[in-house]
């Protein structure tokens, strides 16, 4: 009883006390929930003794479900328009800083540029695994017999029973089997399965055993244990367990009685999950050409300004040196750099150049990582310690605080640009907000500009730095043009014309490259005797035949994926003449092998470079003289140096050259003169021979002379009175549906609504379409679209309006707004 009466005294003492005390306000955050269906800011009332910020992520209520979101702000009062006693509580913080202060900005300016919901950016720029959403899951509860159940019913509990654990998530379960959701209900009803909803997976830092020395001297020590504390004590640094145990050929057993004698302690300590790449001979500054030298003069000039070069040198002019140095000098101000470049495969030959120079201060980061290593390089890259990122597109989003240089190696390539999903976003575009933002320079480095570029560096908008000569004044490699209709006519079937067989039959030790536009082997397949082409059922596109173990067994989509065996009768009218038509990568190193059975072949596409670390060991494997010939797509054609190459092929150079796009002649340049570029790069001269149908072609007669210059203003003067890019902007709205009827109703409804918008009414803007796209069907899916094209830096005027269109779409229709679109198929 006493115990009792002390008890209830100290409770109401307690009670009495906490009346008293002055009681801290309330807190409230402002919270970014990633869900489809939020489009804006939620209100949440923060637990007492929470400490939190801006840029944090949370756990939070949402419907039923817990979702995750991004706290924009903590506030001191609720905003009028909401009731405070209907406020939820935040649930959880998941990760602390993930943003520094004025990275808000650049998101923010993301989202209204490029028309997107600010979530659906930010979802973009953070690492996977961050953000998600509670799953609503089913399991088996512990329970005897068979109840009489429906068919469904039984089905779904063999299933249950006979599967793996018997836990899975209802969407799962949905796409296995049929009728699943009234089958689920039954068994819930009969007390056979519960269901419950789990928390979003979370992404954490990986913790790992780590060695600490602590005293290295004892008199009580083996002769073993002495090895290991010397090995410690060498290295000048924690160690890694396992690393400890490898090195030394000790037991981890040993390793604890050190730990027990008080030589060292054995803790958790965080793992960094990052890409290691390969060892490599450290390196040192080159001496720089005149011109090298003036490039990176202007630009250290600059390295506290928000100034833009275009670096244009021609194939092989030193300009990754310019980086290099330039980057040198960022990183002695106590800066960090960022390297992009357009492609994964561009990433091993720049990254072991970047490491062997600046060595563990480099980071890479690209969609080819794991989500751990992903997670880990953007938490480092929030560190205030100058490094080098190298990556892709998507690197640009990196929150880099000290952000002191930015380059996009090969600015010119559609890879920076993002197709799909929203954001649209152009990684040139991204950057050029990051250099005013940071006060740093912007560096555009390139042997074929954008057009876009090279416009705003005639009228003096960007500095143009060049590069007109090779290294050691090397010679660029001759280019011979080879009519393939005259091929024809002397009787030559083979997609190599005589001349280009010639070359590669006297290599002598020197090595090729094949540049074919396709992968795969035929291009389509068609009936000799009722002409029908093969095609797939989900898409507006024709089958392409992909060869295995030297025969051919699959027809695979290059849009959706679809697959089937290549039939033995046409469909359609049973004629068993169903032939292959066109090449692709396969085919030619089936003719390579055919004529040239001594030559030594790889493949370079997006077939053979699907593994991780693919891309490094095929090249590893070219540049150590493991192959004689390398035939590739465009992946072949950027930024990739191999010495030893003294012979380029290019097959099919005009097939580029007629797309339905105002950009074809632009791009066919491009890639011809940057393929051609990798010949001739070392101590041999090199040549390349150029197959084409339209030899007379203005565009062939300029890859031809390297005449970037005449082909740039005759090109600019043809778009002028177009009003096409760069002298006027372009929005894409795509629309697409499973019913055709629908999404043609919706983008005819559509662009009538956009013809009453006041920027449109009042000539700012241009409506053309709705009409079908160029490839009308895509895994099921029927498309539409209806192109805007407006005056330079307008957007804002449409972007509120663009935003609304969406939540006027039926449920089946979806909309993409692209704004500055490069890909019209």
């Amino acid at each position: 009883m006493g115990t009792f009466l002390s008890a209830c005294l100290s409770e109401n003492q307690s009670n009495h006390l906490m009346a008293l005390a002055p009681q801290q306000p309330s807190l409230y955050a402002s919270v970014l929930v990633d869900c489809p269906a939020a489009s804006e800011a939620y209100t949440y009332q923060v637990p007492a003794g929470w400490c939190l910020q801006g840029g944090e992520v949370v756990e939070v209520p949402f419907g039923s479900q817990v979702v995750r979101g991004i706290v924009l702000e903590v506030l001191e009062t609720v905003p009028p328009s909401v009731e405070p006693q209907r406020l939820r509580s935040l649930l959880e913080i998941v990760d602390q800083q993930l943003f520094p202060k004025d990275y808000w900005v650049l998101l923010k300016q993301i989202a209204t540029y490029y028309c997107t919901p600010l979530i659906q950016v930010v979802r973009t720029a953070l690492p996977p695994g961050v953000l998600g959403r509670s799953q609503r899951r089913v399991r088996l509860r512990p329970q005897q017999g068979i109840p009489p159940l429906s068919e469904q019913g039984q089905h779904l509990l063999r299933f249950l029973q006979t599967k793996g654990s018997g836990d899975y998530s209802v969407r799962y379960l949905q796409q296995q089997l049929p009728k699943a959701q009234r089958a689920l209900k039954e068994l819930e009803r009969l007390g056979w399965v519960e269901t419950y909803l789990a928390a979003p997976a979370s992404q954490q830092p990986k913790q790992q055993q780590a060695v600490v020395l602590l005293n290295s001297e004892g008199e009580t020590l083996t002769q073993r244990q002495r090895q290991i504390l010397r090995y410690l004590q060498q290295q000048g640094r924690d160690c890694w367990l396992q690393e400890v145990l490898k090195a030394t050929g000790t037991t981890a057993q040993t390793l604890h009685r050190l730990a027990a004698k008080g030589y060292i302690a054995i803790v958790e300590q965080q793992h960094c999950r990052i890409e290691q790449g390969v060892t490599v001979t450290s390196d040192r500054p080159k001496a720089l050409t005149p011109a090298q030298a003036t490039a990176l003069q202007a630009i250290s000039e600059h390295l506290d300004c928000a100034q833009t070069f275009l670096l244009h040198g021609v194939t092989g002019s030193g300009k990754t040196e310019v980086y290099l140095q330039a980057i040198a000098e960022c990183l002695g101000r106590g800066r960090s750099a960022l390297l992009l470049v357009p492609e994964i495969g561009l990433t091993p030959q720049l990254t072991d150049r970047v490491r062997a120079r600046f060595g563990e201060r480099l980071l890479v980061y690209h969609s080819g990582l794991s989500e751990g290593e992903r997670y880990d390089t953007w938490r480092l890259t929030l560190m205030p310690q100058p490094r080098v990122i190298i990556g892709t597109r998507s690197a640009v989003l990196l929150p880099l605080v000290g952000l002191g240089l930015i380059i996009l190696d090969e600015e010119h390539d559609s890879g920076y640009k993002q197709d799909q999903p929203q954001p649209c976003y152009h990684a040139r575009t991204v950057a050029q907000w990051r250099s005013r933002q940071q006060r740093c320079p912007l560096i555009l480095g390139t042997a074929t500009p954008a057009l876009s570029t090279w416009q705003a560096a005639q009228t003096g908008q960007i500095q143009l730095l060049s590069l007109p000569q090779r290294i050691h004044a090397t010679p660029l490699p001759p280019i011979t043009i080879v009519d393939m209709r005259q091929e024809l006519h002397r009787g030559n079937r083979s997609m190599l014309s005589y001349l280009l067989q010639e070359a590669l039959g006297n290599l002598q030790s020197r090595q090729a490259i094949l540049f074919v536009p396709r992968r795969g082997h035929s291009t389509f397949f068609s009936c000799r005797s009722c002409g029908t082409v093969m095609y797939c059922p989900h898409c507006s596109v024709s089958l392409t035949g992909h060869l295995f173990n030297d025969k051919m067994e699959v027809l695979r989509c290059h849009y959706c994926n679809y697959t089937q065996a290549v039939p033995e009768r046409c469909p359609n009218c049973g004629s068993p003449y169903l032939k292959p038509f066109g090449g692709g990568t396969q085919r030619v190193v089936s003719e390579l092998n055919r004529l040239f059975p001594q030559l030594r072949v790889l493949r370079f596409d997006s077939d053979t470079t699907q593994r991780k670390g693919a891309h490094r060991q095929l090249l590893t494997q070219f540049a150590a003289g493991a192959a004689d010939v390398m035939v590739g797509t465009q992946m072949l054609t950027k930024g990739i140096d191999l010495p030893q190459v003294a012979l380029v092929g290019i097959l099919a150079a005009d097939s580029l050259l007629h797309l339905p796009d105002y950009q074809a002649a632009e791009r066919t340049f491009q890639l011809l003169t940057q393929v051609a570029g990798r010949s001739g790069r070392g101590a041999h001269a090199g040549k390349v021979i150029l197959q084409t149908y339209v030899p007379e072609h203005p565009v062939i007669t300029a890859v031809k002379a390297y005449d970037w210059d005449t082909f740039a203003t005759q090109e600019l003067s043809s778009r002028a009175p177009l009003g096409y890019p760069p002298y006027a902007q372009l929005i894409l709205l795509r629309l697409s549906s499973p019913d055709p009827e629908d999404v043609a109703a919706t983008a005819q409804a559509i662009a009538q609504q956009l013809q009453t918008l006041a920027p449109v009414s009042q000539g700012e803007w241009e409506v053309l379409g709705p009409a079908p796209a160029a490839i009308a069907k895509i895994a099921g899916r029927y498309r539409w679209q209806i192109l805007l094209k407006g005056k330079l830096e307008r957007v804002s005027n449409l972007s509120p309006a663009l935003m609304h269109l969406k939540a006027q779409c039926p449920r089946s229709t979806r909309l993409s707004i692209d704004v500055d679109p490069l890909n019209f198929l």
